[in-house]
């Protein structure tokens, strides 16, 4: 099956197991490559991927929660860079500063707690 099939088939808000994350999203050099899993009014589900020094802006948000699928980068949390590598996970409480930047291909899943604050 195609990434683009796969990545229309995440988005139907029926689907509820994605066997495989690396057959939904990758990195890619035309950009970070956001695959939306999942929302509502109180949770956004989302798997990322970044190209090697490709990073999200920094943006202060709602809680969050980043586990790195693949590769390694760096999570800024408030004022604190944490270095991560696949099976890291990031927890962001609300209203801190948070970015993800890839040093390799890295992949992450994202949980955000109010994802009106995400668009």
């Amino acid at each position: 099956m195609a990434l683009e099939d796969v990545q229309a088939q995440a988005s139907n808000a029926e689907q509820v197991h994605w066997p495989d994350w690396r057959a939904v999203v990758r990195p890619s050099s035309t950009g970070p490559q956001v695959t939306l899993l999942h929302q509502s009014e109180t949770l956004k589900v989302v798997l990322v991927g970044l190209a090697s020094g490709q990073a999200l802006p920094p943006h202060a948000g709602a809680g969050a929660s980043f586990h790195i699928l693949d590769g390694e980068g760096e999570v800024l949390v408030g004022d604190t860079l944490v270095p991560v590598a696949a099976g890291s996970t990031v927890v962001v409480a609300d209203g801190l500063q948070r970015s993800v930047r890839a040093t390799t291909s890295l992949s992450f899943l994202g949980n955000l707690g109010d994802p009106a604050s995400e668009e």
